[in-house]
């Protein structure tokens, strides 16, 4: 992403009283959204880990009120990444009083105003996690907001998110839906087109559940296939290497282990050369 091009999406019209707190508080969010160019972070989650430096203490001299402040003068205008930073404080509750409500309300206008955005665009990831948010409250359901539970609708909007935007967490949460059966029919090829897209672009629980699928085969009543042990291994090699000291560590190196325990030493062989070829390729993403 081009510093030049993100200036345009984060310019703010406010009022000149405000001129240099706001320019502060956009400082600090664009050197959390551009500032480290690490493989597999996303504007999204950059801002996300503003929550917990940058609410509470903005900046030197720009109080948690005047950041609220400028976010919300920022979101009036349509911005999605203010629109994101705030759906995302009043849902968890940082730095403001949790409302679900709310935070359904600001995710839900960037996706109702974003729906076409280019998907290559720098608003597009923050856009395509809009998506699969407002699905997950239609999905559970808001009473708070009049919202009953709508699966078709939680679906369609998941969907959206993997195919339009081609998302890699959406991709990897349909890909379980089909593999699951969750509100579809179970279809473990579809599950594995969409996984496979997910996996690619580096989504280490996509790798997992993929490679696992892999390794062991599947044998359902309308689609079977024999277990691919080789790119199985390889998938569950490059999760695990992705996971070191996360909260996935434990349940994707089980499944590593499991499957290093069966394969031959010829396939564990392959696999690591294999392994050694896609991680290259993901790293150029």
């Amino acid at each position: 992403m081009r510093t030049s091009d993100a200036s345009r999406l984060f310019t703010i019209r406010i009022g000149s009283a405000r001129k240099h707190s706001a320019e502060l508080v956009w400082a600090l969010m664009l050197v959390l959204a551009l500032g480290v160019p690490v493989h597999g972070q996303s504007v999204v989650a950059n801002a996300e880990s503003m929550d917990g430096k940058y609410v509470a203490s903005a900046g030197e001299g720009v109080s948690g009120t005047e950041l609220i402040s400028v976010l919300e003068a920022a979101a009036a205008t349509g911005q999605p990444m203010a629109l994101w930073q705030l759906g995302e404080m009043y849902e968890n509750g940082v730095g403001v009083e949790q409302d679900k409500v709310r935070a359904f309300g600001y995710f839900s206008k960037i996706a109702n105003e974003n729906a076409s955005a280019p998907p290559h665009s720098v608003e597009a990831d923050i856009v395509a996690r809009s998506f699969i948010k407002v699905g997950e409250y239609y999905k559970a359901g808001l009473p708070d907001a009049g919202i009953a539970p709508n699966q078709a609708r939680a679906r369609a909007l998941l969907i959206h998110a993997a195919s339009y935007f081609a998302d890699a967490d959406a991709q990897y949460r349909v890909g379980l839906m089909y593999l699951k059966g969750e509100e579809v029919a179970p279809n473990a090829l579809l599950s594995k087109r969409w996984l496979s897209l997910a996996a690619h672009k580096g989504h280490v629980s996509a790798q997992a559940v993929l490679g696992d699928l892999l390794f062991n085969g599947y044998e359902g009543e309308d689609v079977s296939f024999g277990p691919q042990s080789v790119e199985g291994l390889m998938w569950l090699i490059l999760a695990y290497e992705g996971t070191f000291g996360s909260e996935d560590e434990v349940w994707i190196g089980e499944l590593l282990n499991r499957a290093m325990s069966i394969a031959t030493p010829e396939q564990r062989m392959e696999a690591n050369s294999a392994a050694d070829s896609v991680r290259s390729r993901i790293a150029r993403n």
